[in-house]
């Protein structure tokens, strides 16, 4: 069977540059800029050796953002050692939580927060 590993998720922002900003401040993603031949600045980031690119997009263009539960993507998940300590620390920072931490069942700890554009990231920590 063919392996499979993770190349990146592509986001899509009117402001590239403030939403990779967010993600730098808010989850200590690494940003790089890649200059492109129109003129205009990639950016795409490294969060916790994940790829993501950021790519600008006219809000005319697009729908509107589905609301949860729907069908396709629903969110991505991040490990996290101390659940409340994360959120907490997040809190801080301005984010939003759309769920706060609560045990699912025995071990495992969730939390939802909403990035820019409505990006839907879950906290998880497993002892």
């Amino acid at each position: 069977m063919t392996k499979f590993t993770w190349e990146h998720i592509h986001l899509r922002s009117p402001d590239a540059a403030e939403t990779a900003a967010w993600y730098k401040e808010k989850l200590g993603a690494e940003i790089t800029r890649t200059p492109q031949a129109d003129g205009s600045t990639r950016y795409d980031l490294d969060l916790t050796g994940q790829k993501i690119f950021i790519a600008k997009v006219d809000p005319a263009a697009t729908g509107p953002s589905p609301q949860t539960p729907y069908m396709g993507l629903d969110h991505f998940g991040l490990t996290v050692e101390d659940i409340d300590a994360a959120v907490a620390e997040l809190k801080t920072k301005g984010v939003s939580f759309t769920t706060e931490p609560k045990t699912i069942r025995p071990g495992v700890r969730i939390a939802f927060l909403t990035a820019p554009q409505d990006v839907s990231i879950e906290l998880i920590q497993r002892d």
